[in-house]
């Protein structure tokens, strides 16, 4: 039974101890080589004294166009073989020791790097484990004079050689800060280093072999397309290697990421920061659409999905605020009558104007049947033909029926769910209803199904295989902006015209806030000013009161005087 690993999380599995187990799988050891004869002579000389049994390893050393030719050393493993690639480019080196390569394992080895004698025996203790693992060793960067091979040779410990030493800096604080790789299992691809990395080989048949179109990058481009097969990422500590001398990255990091990230942002949708452009298509696209006829063709006349379904669920698909996408319309394209003569009475009208609808838009693509839910699950080797093209993995499938209308947001905010979560299925309910059942869409994680395509039992339903290792997830249609009709399209234009309009009512928001704040101040300021009025006024009152007061006693003392005159000229006439 095949070990189930859950997201990335590899220490479920306990591999054997060192030197303590019998191995049974074989492994090739891909060297490819250009120059630096000295180098590759201690790379060797380091394979022929590891603990891996002797008669389980092959060696293909690959002569990328040196001049003058390589040749091999004296000290060596017994299974080695020298062959040439006259085409530049370690990628096209790296494929063609590919395709020499038997074994169950492939471990790239850079030709300046020098294992240590227990390096092998560390990576394929964990190959051993489970058959769909990526293991990375761990490398450091000596500055140390080159030894003599047969030194190398018969070291049991290579520090005492090569130390001191730099780590690889990026890639330790890449594990530290992700728990191992296992907090997040999206970004464990970016372990894939070739200098010493060794990888399931009929997991690499699935993938596909190295892109030779990209300049720089290609190891990390080949993980992502590992892990879209179902790829675990293992780091091994006790997999120690030395690299003669710093790497091209540790000297021009800064030269050597603009021109990566020129090509790779085409590639690996993963990398959504390189992706800020809000309307350009890229080579690999982070969602396909696949848009189903509401009902499989079964009765006599059933043609597949009609015109009005398929262009109202397309067109709101392409209308979204997720540009990164593509629409599959599955339907019996090779069998459309040709009807000149009276085109009306076409049976196959419907599919006459799909076809010629979307003929030109480059993200419309035609399928007769659809896509493979996951790819080939073991038993291996996968055939020729049915191998993918490098760099075509979109991480992302939506199955949608046709008449189904996303609104402008609803994709961008179900592929936010599936990747905050980490879900390797969500499930739309749509519909539910008697006469048709129950209506799905369904977002499908390419790695989700592909890994359950590996460890799924016989007999078991393929969903049930992706909620164990990656989780399920049903939500309702509605919630997330899926109708069953045609909604208004807010075009380009209309769209740059509400962002316009919602910029000028911002702006305009803005300026009576700050209205409002300085009649708010004014306000406070009449309001301390009403304050010292009304003190003002009782003061005044207080004031008017002793006047009063005062008045009335001159009145009285008047009205006492002027009587008291008056009795006196009374008593005078008397």
């Amino acid at each position: 039974m095949t070990a189930r690993i859950v997201g990335n999380n590899y220490r479920c599995l306990i591999p054997p101890e060192l030197g303590a187990w019998t191995p049974s799988l074989r492994v090739s050891v891909v060297v490819p080589a250009y120059g630096d004869q000295d180098k590759l002579d201690l790379a060797l000389a380091g394979l022929a004294g590891q603990t891996y049994p002797a008669g389980l390893t092959e060696v293909i050393v690959v002569d990328n166009g040196s001049e003058p030719p390589l040749r091999l050393p004296e000290i060596r493993p017994a299974d080695t073989r020298l062959i040439g690639c006259p085409t530049p480019g370690r990628a096209h080196a790296r494929n063609a020791g590919l395709r020499a390569a038997t074994g169950d394992v492939i471990h790239w080895l850079d030709s300046d790097v020098v294992l240590d004698r227990r390096s092998v025996e560390a990576h394929m203790r964990w190959h051993h484990a489970a058959p769909y693992l990526v293991v990375a060793g761990y490398l450091r960067f000596t500055p140390a004079e080159l030894p003599d091979p047969r030194v190398v040779a018969g070291a049991d410990d290579l520090a005492e050689l090569f130390e001191p030493a730099e780590p690889h800096a990026w890639l330790l604080d890449l594990i530290e800060r992700t728990g191992g790789l296992t907090d997040n299992p999206h970004r464990a691809f970016s372990l894939h280093v070739g200098g010493a990395t060794s990888v399931n080989a009929a997991l690499l048949a699935q993938a596909g072999p190295m892109d030779t179109e990209l300049i720089l990058g290609q190891d990390t481009e080949m993980g992502y397309r590992l892990a879209q097969a179902g790829a675990v990422f293992v780091p091994e500590p006790l997999a120690r290697a030395f690299h003669l001398g710093p790497t091209m990255r540790m000297r021009d990091k800064a030269p050597i990421d603009r021109v990566s990230h020129a090509f790779v942002a085409d590639r690996i949708p993963s990398y959504r920061w390189l992706r800020s452009h809000p309307a350009r298509q890229w080579k690999v696209p982070y969602l396909e659409v696949v848009v189903e006829p509401a009902g499989q063709p079964g009765g006599e006349g059933e043609r597949g999905p009609g015109y009005g379904e398929v262009r109202a669920t397309v067109d709101a698909v392409l209308a979204g605020t997720l540009p990164d996408v593509v629409v599959t319309v599955v339907g019996p394209w090779d069998h459309i009558a040709a009807e000149g003569r009276a085109p009306l009475k076409n049976p196959d009208l419907d599919l006459a104007l799909i076809r010629g609808h979307y003929a030109h838009e480059a993200r419309v693509r035609f399928t007769l049947g659809s896509p493979r839910v996951a790819r080939t699950a073991p038993p291996y080797p996968v055939p020729e033909e049915t191998r993918p093209e490098a760099g075509m993995a979109v991480p992302y499938r939506l199955r949608l029926p046709a008449g189904w209308v996303p609104e402008e947001d609803s994709l961008a905010r179900l592929l936010d769910l599936a990747g905050d979560e980490g879900y390797g299925l969500v499930s739309v309910l749509l519909a539910e209803n008697s006469d048709r059942g129950i209506v799905t869409a369904r977002l499908e994680r390419t790695a989700a199904f592909a890994r359950a395509a590996i460890v799924v039992r016989e007999g078991e339903d393929l969903d049930d295989a992706v909620d164990d290792t990656f989780g399920v997830l049903w939500v309702d249609g509605e919630t997330y902006g899926f109708l069953p009709e045609a909604q208004p399209i807010t075009g380009r234009r209309g769209a740059y015209e509400a962002r316009a309009e919602v910029a000028r009512l911002t702006k305009e928001a803005e300026r009576l806030r700050g209205e409002v704040t300085r009649w708010r101040a004014e306000a406070g300021r009449w309001r301390d000013e009403a304050g010292r009025w009304r003190k003002s006024a009782v003061a005044l009152r207080r004031e008017v009161g002793g006047l009063r007061k005062e008045l009335a006693a001159v009145r009285k003392l008047l009205r006492s005087g002027l009587l008291s005159s008056v009795k006196r000229a009374l008593t005078r006439r008397r």
